[in-house]
């Protein structure tokens, strides 16, 4: 495989802004040969509907603007779907465990979380910050109206929220997917309950799939 069509596959795989000096590390070329690499590519995804988009050192694959149109499209149809299974365990993780990076995400759950994370990046659940330890990175956290919209003043409220984040941090990964997966579960069977009157209005559409998950008001909550 030459070196254009490594790159394109690396950042695909990543499905973030990759810095140059880590594409060199990771091809065992020079910065010089990366750049070369990427000129070739972004000449060979001229008129497709994939584009390279370079800035501050970084390059990242997206999409052509010209398909914009069908790309909304299909924004608007999956944020209409339910976040399953998957989303639910990716999206416990972030809520017991942020701020946290992709790659630990990846490790709990054992698998690439790549499309997982940028679903709920779309439906604003979860939000990109800054690593201040590692610029190469970023990091993701809950949204104030994710919280807010589960009736939470703090992660803190979070059932079982000490004990669940010793665990996380003192297990290996195979205990921690289990962890995390109890807790998915747990979402998906409304021990978390969202308090749908503590936001004016939806953050997002998608949030109508959490309240249909979670079908639990704030009476039930004041009850106990």
């Amino acid at each position: 495989m030459n070196l254009s069509n490594t790159i394109e596959a690396i950042l695909f795989w990543k499905g973030e802004p990759v810095e140059i000096k880590d594409l060199s590390k990771l091809c065992s070329v020079t910065n010089e040969e990366i750049l070369l690499g990427i000129a070739e590519l972004e000449s060979q995804l001229k008129n497709r509907g994939v584009t390279l988009i370079k800035t501050d050192g970084s390059v990242v694959l997206a999409t052509a603007a010209e398909a914009s149109q069908i790309i909304e499209t299909l924004h608007r149809d999956e944020i209409s779907k339910d976040l399953g299974k998957a989303g639910l365990e990716t999206l416990a993780i972030v809520l017991y465990k942020h701020p946290i990076s992709r790659r630990e995400i990846d490790y709990i759950r054992g698998v690439n979380s790549a499309f997982i994370v940028r679903n709920l990046l779309i439906r604003g659940l979860i939000e990109k910050i800054d690593d201040t330890d590692n610029k190469r990175s970023f990091l993701y956290r809950p949204t104030i109206g994710t919280l807010s919209f589960m009736g939470l003043s703090s992660v803190c409220d979070l059932p079982d929220y000490e004990e669940t984040l010793k665990q996380l941090n003192n297990c290996g990964d195979e205990t921690a997917s289990d962890i995390q997966s109890d807790k998915a579960d747990a979402l998906s069977q409304n021990t978390i309950k969202p308090d749908n009157e503590s936001i004016e209005k939806p953050i997002d559409t998608s949030l109508s799939d959490i309240d249909n998950t979670y079908h639990v008001g704030k009476d039930e909550k004041t009850n106990k």
